[in-house]
């Protein structure tokens, strides 16, 4: 009679394994929220007079060439430099121009939708991709959320929406309208605008997500051919716009880059959230982080908290315990 040992569905290496696993996830997520909550703050450090002293679209441009060449450096250190010498099959490579396709839409109706409403409507409304993300990723991918699911994921986009809302100064609307105009204002174009906004943000990531898991490719690989499409497309989109007033680098301090590795550690982080967890996971993280932004805004700019910032934090709390159990 043979006695394997350890090997059950309870064996302690195997309740090692997913502990280890958690642990990593855990890290992983912990980051990319602290990222995520720390970007606006930062930008505001930079700011001079109350104006950026960079070009933004520069950033974007430095952002996409850092995931690029990182993507490149740890294919070459895992021994991918084979999938370098024969070019790839252009069926193969297509489909991940898509995403950069569909984020420089969004980029340059995050711009455009600022002409129809105020910036404070657009940051309430825009928490509504949480919803078109979730519907998407059900439809698309064919994942079948339970009812418990659902209701967390209702949660969480009112949690957003109304941490949104309670950041907003709404006192004195007489004097402040006499002096700087109607605070809040949409127009019916600008509704439209956020609804394909957030359909459009959802469907970038449920596409990325389709593509990184339905290839049996080395995500460094995959990643190489994202951000290819995202440097092509953000460059000529940068230099083909209207000349600034501020040259390509003018206004980098040690700040900006900060904020450029930040945000490219970030992007790739999301790529394995993305190949390995599930995009619902990124809705998380982003709702998670807009509750850091508000604490390192304190922390770093001296802003208030409002009373009710302990309400959002409970529903996003809530929401996770909800989605995840």
């Amino acid at each position: 009679m043979i006695v394997i040992q350890n090997v059950g569905p309870s064996s302690p290496a195997r309740i090692k394994r997913q502990w280890v696993k958690r642990i990593k996830w855990g890290i992983l997520l912990g980051l990319m929220v602290l990222i995520y909550g720390t970007h606006a703050p930062l930008i505001t450090i930079t700011k001079v007079n109350g104006q950026v002293p960079f070009n933004p679209s520069s950033c974007v441009v430095m952002i996409e060439l850092a995931k690029l060449l990182i993507s490149l450096a740890t294919l070459l250190l895992t021994g991918g430099k084979s999938a370098l010498y024969a070019p790839p099959r252009l069926a193969l490579v297509a489909p991940y121009a898509v995403p950069a396709i569909l984020y420089a839409l969004n980029n340059n109706l995050v711009v455009l939708m600022q002409a129809y409403m105020d910036p404070s409507s657009y940051q309430v409304l825009s928490n509504l991709k949480i919803a078109s993300t979730a519907l998407l990723y059900s439809i698309c991918l064919g994942k079948r959320l339970q009812p418990a699911q659902w209701l967390a994921l209702g949660l969480l986009m009112f949690a957003g929406a109304f941490h949104s809302y309670s950041s907003l100064n709404l006192e004195d609307p007489v004097g402040s309208e006499a002096e700087e105009g109607p605070r809040l204002h949409i127009t019916t174009w600008g509704l439209f605008l956020v609804l394909v906004y957030c359909c459009v943000s959802g469907l970038a990531a449920v596409y990325t997500e389709m593509v990184l898991k339905s290839q049996k490719l080395p995500l460094s690989l995959q990643n190489l051919y994202l951000y290819m499409f995202g440097v092509a497309i953000n460059g000529l989109s940068s230099f083909s716009a209207v000349a600034s007033d501020k040259s390509f680098l003018e206004g980098y301090s040690g700040v900006v880059w900060t904020i450029i590795a930040g945000q490219a550690a970030n992007g790739l982080l999301m790529s394995v959230v993305l190949k390995h967890g599930s995009g619902i996971t990124r809705l998380f993280v982003i709702s998670c982080s807009m509750l850091v932004n508000a604490l390192m805004s304190w922390v770093i700019l001296g802003l208030q908290l409002t009373p009710f910032f302990p309400l959002p934090v409970t529903m996003i709390g809530l929401a996770a315990y909800l989605y995840y159990r």
